[in-house]
Formats: structure tokens, C-alpha cells, sequence
């Protein structure tokens, strides 16, 4: 097995057949990919270190935690590692609904080894551009975490649009305390232009909609798991469909 690494993207295999399982140490290898191999679901479940970088490339048929079973577990766990799946001929039904719900891509047996590495680098990319955003948005939100609740109130507003005047009509305030406010989120948010406001704004409610979608995908009912936007004594963030 190759050497791993906590910061560098590793290829996760998860097959019940032990030919498979050689012939992908011997590719992985072979191209200095680093990689773990694993011969069952749970097995997977058990080790894996859900922070590290990479892919998972997932038998879709195996006894046992099955291939769409496994990737149901990571989605209630809130895990983004992209799946490719290798199916047969009859499984490309359940390749179409493993992609619906979320899985990069999928390789039908036989295949190339040059299809397979290319379908690995492009979901590596993928999982790259993933935890960018990720940290990102968790950027975004400790700074909201940072504002008042009356810097929050303005900062809603001012991101429709509205004049400071009647900003400051609808919240029972003086134009100049808008203006006062306006410049700390700002300064607090690190934004130079109401842009980037808003740019922040449709990051913070795209981050809330899509742990919302998540929890309902997964049967959870509350949305717990967006309190970091929420979880403030004042005004939550307003985010407008």
C-alpha cells in the first residue's frame, strides 16, 4: 500500500473482489498515486479519516454494506469525498441513481486503465475545488459571527438594495447610524464594495439551503446543522428564495 499523507489527496478503493482490489494497488502504483484499498463497506467505515483529501472509487455490488448503501452513510455524515463507481453491465440503473444522488461518475467493467485515472483525476480536481469552497463559506461565516445583531439586521438590508434612508426608516434608527453600521460590516465582513456583500450573502444561504437539502435527503426533519448561521440571540440571517 502506498505511503499516505494528511495533506496530499488519496485514492480510497473499495472492493470485495481481491483481483480487483491487486490490479488497483498495482495502477495506483504504478502512477505513484497515493492510495488506500479496502475489501468491504464497513471496513471503509471503520478507518477512514473522513478529513483527508481524495476520491473513493466504490464497487457498486458487494455483499454485505453495498456500494449505494456506503454512499447513503456518507451523505448522513455530511461527507463530499466524490465517488466513482465501477458497475457491470446490468448495474447502470443503479450507477443513474447513485449519480442523482450525488456520485461524480461511473465506469462500467471492463474498462481501460487510462478511462480510470482520468475519471481518479478529475474527481481529486473535483474534491480540490469542494474543500475550497468549503473553507471559504466557513471563512464567510465567522465573519457574520463577528457582526452585532443590528450590524446583522443592516447587512440584510443593505444587501437588497435599499438606501440607507430607508433602511434606516424600517428599523426605526437615523440615517446616520445605518451609515455607522454599513461601515463596520464592512470592515468586519473585509469587504470593500457592496458586491462583495452580496457575494457573501448568497454564499452564507447557499451554505444554509444546502445543509438544509442534505438533512431532508438523509430524513432528518430539523435543521441542526446550520446553527452556525442561525445561532446568534438576534435577527437570523434572512435568505430569500
Amino acid at each position: 500500500m502506498a505511503a499516505q499523507s494528511e495533506q496530499n489527496p488519496t485514492v480510497f478503493i473499495v472492493d470485495d473482489d481481491a483481483a480487483i482490489r491487486f490490479a488497483m494497488q498495482a495502477l495506483m502504483d504504478s502512477v505513484n498515486l497515493e492510495h488506500e484499498i479496502f475489501a468491504s463497506g464497513d471496513e471503509f467505515l471503520e478507518k477512514i479519516n473522513e478529513q483527508r483529501p481524495g476520491c473513493l472509487v466504490l464497487d457498486i455490488r458487494m455483499p454485505g454494506l453495498g456500494g449505494l448503501e456506503l454512499q447513503e452513510e456518507l451523505i448522513k455524515r455530511g461527507n463530499t469525498l466524490p465517488i466513482i463507481f465501477i458497475t457491470g453491465h446490468g448495474d447502470v440503473p443503479m450507477a443513474v441513481e447513485a449519480m442523482q444522488k450525488g456520485a461524480v461518475d461511473f465506469i462500467q467493467k471492463p474498462f481501460r486503465d487510462q478511462e480510470l485515472l482520468d475519471r481518479i483525476r478529475e474527481a481529486l480536481a473535483t474534491d480540490e475545488e469542494r474543500r475550497e469552497e468549503q473553507q471559504q463559506n466557513a471563512e464567510v461565516n465567522e465573519r457574520l459571527d463577528r457582526l452585532t445583531n443590528r450590524e446583522r439586521e443592516v447587512f440584510d438590508l443593505v444587501v437588497t438594495g435599499k438606501p440607507n434612508k430607508v433602511i434606516a426608516y424600517e428599523l426605526g434608527v437615523s440615517q446616520r447610524t445605518v451609515e455607522i453600521h454599513r461601515a463596520r460590516v464592512l470592515e468586519k465582513m473585509q469587504a470593500r464594495t457592496l458586491a462583495d456583500l452580496v457575494k457573501m450573502h448568497m454564499t452564507a444561504c447557499f451554505t444554509f439551503t444546502q445543509r438544509a437539502a442534505t438533512n431532508a435527503s438523509a430524513g432528518v426533519r430539523q435543521i441542526r446543522r446550520t446553527r452556525y448561521i442561525r445561532r446568534h440571540r438576534g435577527r437570523p440571517l434572512t435568505c430569500r428564495n
